[in-house]
Parts: structure tokens; C-alpha cells; sequence
């Protein structure tokens, strides 16, 4: 056989393993997508707090989270806490990891929606009465998502390019199964591309999924 028909060979031999591991990437994908967007939500919520302290800690966790490698994070959890005695699946520790990681990110993307509110309607609404809590939910958060979508939809492709590292904690992702797949044949150029193709194939229906998102919901004149 000619090294494309081996290696073609090969993808199809290694296909239900390579399937898997991309039904793992999208659940993965999914997951975090889900627990780091409302962890985004209560991350930006706490840094409305009325009480400094409060603000303080989740500005030091915001700043944490986004200025250290997310790496560092699976790493610690991964293959640190079981000299502690605490062993977690690859699947809890990456959930826990891209959670933490992509909540800061996504708080962040709505403080900065939120400082292009008007100020003057957040005041009526203090006048007319409102709970912050209130505020919080009726006129802020529906206001800043919409403002924060194409930041929010950007980490979701986000999220879906950094599962990749997940497979250096023994999960068994799209990219861990054509590791597999390169490390038998040796065509790791080929594996490589074709891992590359299959990623931007999935970009690609994020990126069309969520520019319609944007158009639907988009503030008139923003």
C-alpha cells in the first residue's frame, strides 16, 4: 500500500475508537461550555457586590484563573492531588479545570459588556424600588449577555480548541485516538492535518451556529 492508502487504512481501522474519542470531545466541549457559562454568570454577579471583600476576591480569582495555564490547573489536580490521597477521573479533573478557567473568561466578558450600560436606568430602577438582585436579573444580565454574545460564542470555539490538552490527563478525546492512530503508523503529518481538518470542520458550524445567534438577538444600532 502507498502511505496515503496505509494511513486511509488506518483511519478506518481506528475508526470507532477515533469516533468515540470525538463523542468525548463534544461532551467535554458541551459541558464546560454549560458550567462555564453560568459560572461566568455568578462569577460577574459577585463582582457587583456591595461589599469590597467580596469584589477583591473575585477580582484576584478572575486575574488567577486568566493570568496561569490552564494546563497548570489539570496538572495539579490530576497528578498532584493523589500524593493528598485524592484521585479524580480524567473527565471530573477536566470539568473542574476548564470550569474554574472558563468562568473567569466569561465574567470578564460581561464586565466589560456592563460598563457600556446606561447608568441613568440602573438608578431608576433604585428609585422605583428594586432589589439589587432584581436589578441584577431584570436589567443587567439580559442586557450585558446581549452585548457579550460574540465574546461568549468566541469561547465556546475556544473551549472545543482547548479540550485537546485534556488527553495529557488521560482523557480519551478526538486528539488522544489520532495521537494513537500517528504513534502506529508514524505519519504524524498526516494524523496532525487530519486532526486539523476535523477541528476547523467543527469551528466552522460553531462560528455559522453563533453569527446567526448574534444577528437574532443583536441590540438594534450596537
Amino acid at each position: 500500500m502507498t502511505g496515503m492508502n496505509a494511513f486511509i487504512h488506518d483511519l478506518i481501522a481506528y475508526s470507532p475508537q477515533i469516533l468515540t474519542g470525538l463523542k468525548n470531545t463534544m461532551l467535554l466541549m458541551g459541558i464546560i461550555s454549560v458550567t462555564g457559562f453560568f459560572g461566568g454568570i455568578a462569577v460577574f454577579y459577585l463582582t457587583l457586590s456591595s461589599r469590597k471583600t467580596c469584589r477583591i476576591i473575585t477580582e484576584k480569582y478572575i486575574s488567577f484563573f486568566i493570568g496561569t495555564p490552564l494546563l497548570v490547573h489539570l496538572f495539579l489536580m490530576y497528578y498532584g492531588l493523589p500524593e493528598l490521597g485524592v484521585r479524580i477521573s480524567p473527565l471530573t479533573v477536566s470539568v473542574i479545570g476548564f470550569t474554574l478557567n472558563v468562568s473567569a473568561y466569561n465574567a470578564r466578558y460581561l464586565m466589560t459588556a456592563f460598563h457600556g450600560l446606561d447608568r441613568m436606568e440602573l438608578e431608576a430602577a433604585r428609585a422605583e424600588g428594586f432589589t439589587p438582585l432584581e436589578i441584577f436579573c431584570l436589567i443587567i444580565l439580559p442586557q450585558t449577555l446581549r452585548r457579550a454574545v460574540p465574546s461568549l460564542t468566541n469561547q465556546v470555539i475556544q473551549n472545543l480548541k482547548d479540550t485537546s490538552v485534556a488527553f495529557l490527563i488521560q482523557y480519551n478525546d478526538f486528539f488522544s485516538q489520532i495521537q494513537e492512530v500517528a504513534s502506529t503508523n508514524f505519519e504524524f503529518f498526516k494524523a496532525y492535518v487530519t486532526a486539523g481538518l476535523v477541528y476547523l470542520a467543527l469551528v466552522s458550524v460553531i462560528v455559522v451556529l453563533s453569527r446567526r445567534l448574534e444577528k437574532r438577538i443583536a441590540l438594534p444600532g450596537f
